[in-house]
C-alpha cells in the first residue's frame, strides 16, 4: 500500500503528478497543464514574470471547456507564441468552436501580432480547419458558415515535426467491461484515487452496468440467497410484526408500506398472503418499493402478481395493484421519493449492508482513508490518503460514540455515512406521520473493522476483480444506526439489537412450522425443516445426511434485528 508523507498545505487533485518547480525552467516555453477536477478546469498557477517564457503551452482535453480558462493568463503573455496540444481528439466543429474561444481570449493573438503553434496528431478534418485558420479565424463558433468569403487576419503556422505516430496496437479493442473502463476513467479524470465508497456505490448500482441494475442475483441460480428465498416463513413473520404496529399505532386507515431493496419481492408476496386474512390491515396498506434497478422492478411488479387499472376516461392516474391482497403498488428511486404525511412503515431486510462505505486504516501518522488506484499494470488496487478526507469527519464522530480503549485495539475501521444518513431520513419520518422501521442484516452492535466482502455464484472472490460481476457488501454498525436516530429525534424510541432467531421465535416461527408439517409431502417437509434452520439455527444443521457442501448454515445469530419507533407507541413486539 501506498502512504506518502504529509504536506504543510492543500494541493490540487493533480499535484503529485505534476508539480511546479522553485525557479523559471531553462527551456523554450513552458508548458501549462490544466487540472481538471469535478468538472471544472483550473489553470497552473503562474508564479513568474512573463519574460521567463519565450512560448506560453496549453493542453487541451477532450473533458476541458476553454469556457473555464482564465482570459488574463493570455493577456499577461499575449507578447509570446502561444502552443496548442491536443491530446483527444475532436469533432471538426467542436474543435472550431474550442479555437475561436481561445483566438478571442488573446486580443493579441486575435489581431494576429503572436503566432498560433499546434503540435500532436489531428484528425483529417481537424487539420482542414487549422489550415482554413491562416485565411480566417473570425468565424471559429459558427462552423456552418463557410471559409471562402473570409478576409485573412492572422497567420497561423502548422508544426507537423511532433506529430505522434501510434504503434501497431495502440487501437486494439480492450478486454476491459464497460464498468471498468468507466472506473478508470473516473480515477484518470479526478487526477488521482477514489474512495472505497465511490468504487462500491459503481459497482452495485451504476446506471448502466452496475451489479443490481440488469440482472437477478438473488436465489440459487443467482449470486447469493436471502431469508426470504430461504423459506416462506420470514416473510409471514414480518407480515405478524407489521400487524401488531399498526395495532399499536391505533389501526389507521391508510398506511405506507415501504420496502427498501424488495429484491424479487417475495418478502413482501409472502407478507400479504399470510396477513390476507386480516383485510382491515391489508386495506390500509399502500406498498412503496424504492428499488433502482429496472430489472428487479419487472421481478417485483410478477412476484406481486400486479395489474395496472384501466382507468380511461377518469381524472384518477392509472394505478398498478397486487392481486394479492388487492393493495396499490408503487415504486421509487430513494426513500424520499416516497410521499409522507401518512403513518409509515419501513421493512429494510439486508438492505443496509449494501450502503458504500469508507475504510480508514491506522498508519504512524494518525488514519488514513483507503482509496483505490490504477496500477502499473492497469488493475486496481488499494492505497492510502496521503491527506485527510472529508469522511474523516464522519470517522471522528463515530469514534466518539465507543469508548477509547476499543477504538485502540482496532487498526481497520469502516464508516457508512449514507447509513447513518438514511437512519436520520427514517427517523425524522416516523417522528412526525407515526409508525416504525424494522431493519434487519447481518452485522454488530458496534465499531465494525474489516468486513467488506465480494460474493459471486455463493463463493467469495477478490473485491478488485471484475467489477461489477460479484456483489459487494459490509458488515451493519447497528450501534451507529441506534446513535443517529437518537441523535435525530427524541420522539422515538430504539429497541435492540437482538438476534434473528430471537426475533422469529417471539414471533412464533416454532409453531408455524409444525402447523406446515402437518400437511407437506415429505419433499417438502425436508425443505421446510432445512428452510427453518437457516433462518433460526446457529452453523451446521446437525440433522443434515445428504452432501456436505450442501449443509444449511443457520443465520439466526449471524442476523441481528433493530426497531424504531414513534415513542408513543409504545414498545413494539417482540421487544417487551
Amino acid at each position: 500500500m501506498f502512504c506518502s508523507a504529509p504536506s504543510n498545505r492543500q494541493s490540487p487533485p493533480h499535484e503529485a503528478r505534476s508539480r511546479l518547480p522553485e525557479s523559471p525552467p531553462k527551456r523554450d516555453y513552458w508548458c501549462c497543464p490544466i487540472w481538471t477536477a469535478y468538472n471544472k478546469c483550473f489553470l497552473q498557477p503562474i508564479e513568474w514574470p512573463p519574460e521567463a517564457f519565450s512560448s506560453f503551452c496549453i493542453n487541451l482535453s477532450e473533458r476541458i471547456s476553454l469556457n473555464h480558462l482564465h482570459v488574463n493568463a493570455f493577456q499577461i503573455l499575449s507578447s509570446h507564441s502561444i502552443s496548442v496540444r491536443v491530446f483527444e481528439g475532436r469533432s471538426g466543429s467542436d474543435f472550431r468552436k474550442m479555437l475561436g474561444r481561445l483566438v478571442r481570449a488573446s486580443p493579441r493573438l486575435a489581431n494576429g501580432v503572436v503566432p498560433l503553434l499546434f503540435h500532436r496528431a489531428f484528425s483529417s478534418s481537424n487539420t482542414r480547419i487549422i489550415e482554413s485558420l491562416s485565411s480566417s479565424n473570425q468565424n471559429l463558433d459558427n462552423p456552418n458558415q463557410t471559409t471562402e468569403t473570409l478576409q485573412p487576419s492572422a497567420t497561423i503556422s502548422i508544426d507537423r515535426s511532433g506529430l505522434f505516430n501510434p504503434s501497431e496496437h495502440s487501437h486494439e479493442p480492450s478486454s476491459d467491461s464497460e464498468l471498468v473502463k468507466h472506473l478508470k476513467s473516473i480515477i484518470k479524470f479526478r487526477g488521482g484515487p477514489i474512495t472505497v465508497a465511490e468504487y462500491m456505490e459503481e459497482v452495485l448500482t451504476n446506471p448502466k452496468a452496475g451489479f443490481y441494475i440488469n440482472r437477478d442475483v438473488f436465489g440459487s441460480g443467482g449470486d447469493f440467497i436471502t431469508s426470504p428465498e430461504v423459506s416462506q416463513m420470514f416473510g409471514e413473520m414480518i407480515g405478524i410484526w407489521a400487524m401488531c404496529l399498526w395495532e399499536q399505532m391505533g389501526q389507521p386507515d391508510k398506511v405506507n408500506l415501504v420496502e427498501l431493496g424488495p429484491g424479487r419481492g417475495t418478502l413482501l408476496a409472502d407478507f400479504l398472503r399470510g396477513t390476507s386474512k386480516f383485510e382491515k390491515f391489508t386495506k390500509s396498506l399502500h406498498l412503496h418499493l424504492v428499488e433502482c434497478s429496472p430489472t428487479l422492478q419487472k421481478l417485483q411488479y410478477s412476484t406481486l402478481k400486479c395489474t395496472d387499472e384501466d382507468n380511461t376516461g377518469s381524472s384518477v392516474d392509472q394505478r398498478t395493484i397486487s392481486t394479492l391482497a388487492g393493495v396499490p403498488v408503487y415504486w421509487h428511486a430513494t426513500l424520499e421519493q416516497v410521499p409522507s404525511g401518512l403513518p409509515t412503515i419501513v421493512i429494510a431486510h439486508e438492505f443496509y449492508d449494501a450502503l458504500p462505505i469508507h475504510q480508514f486504516q491506522r498508519t504512524s501518522r494518525g488514519w488514513c482513508e483507503k482509496m483505490i488506484d490504477v496500477a502499473e499494470d492497469s488493475s486496481f488496487r488499494f492505497v492510502l490518503s496521503p491527506q485527510p478526507t472529508p469522511t474523516t469527519l464522519y470517522l471522528m464522530k463515530r469514534c466518539k460514540w465507543d469508548a477509547k480503549e476499543e477504538t485502540a485495539k482496532l487498526d481497520h475501521i469502516e464508516i457508512c455515512p449514507k447509513a447513518m444518513e438514511l437512519t436520520q431520513m427514517i427517523t425524522k419520518r416516523i417522528s412526525c406521520d407515526g409508525g416504525g422501521a424494522l431493519i434487519i442484516d447481518y452485522g454488530q452492535n458496534g465499531i465494525v473493522s474489516d468486513s467488506l466482502q465480494a460474493i459471486q455464484k455463493h463463493k467469495f472472490v477478490n473485491i478488485l476483480d471484475n467489477p461489477g460481476s460479484a456483489d459487494l457488501s459490509a458488515y451493519v454498525d447497528f450501534a451507529s444506526i441506534r446513535h443517529s436516530a437518537e441523535e435525530a429525534s427524541e420522539d422515538v424510541s430504539i429497541h435492540g439489537p437482538i438476534t434473528q432467531s430471537q426475533f422469529l421465535g417471539s414471533l412464533g416461527i416454532n409453531f408455524r412450522v409444525e402447523a406446515l408439517l402437518q400437511s407437506c409431502t415429505d419433499e417438502q417437509a425436508e425443505l421446510l425443516r432445512t428452510g427453518y434452520w437457516r433462518l433460526v439455527g446457529d452453523g451446521e444443521a446437525p440433522f443434515w445426511e445428504g452432501p456436505d457442501e450442501q449443509t444449511p448454515i443457520g443465520m439466526g445469530t449471524r442476523y441481528l434485528v433493530m426497531a424504531i419507533v414513534n415513542r408513543k407507541q409504545g414498545v413494539p413486539v417482540p421487544f417487551q
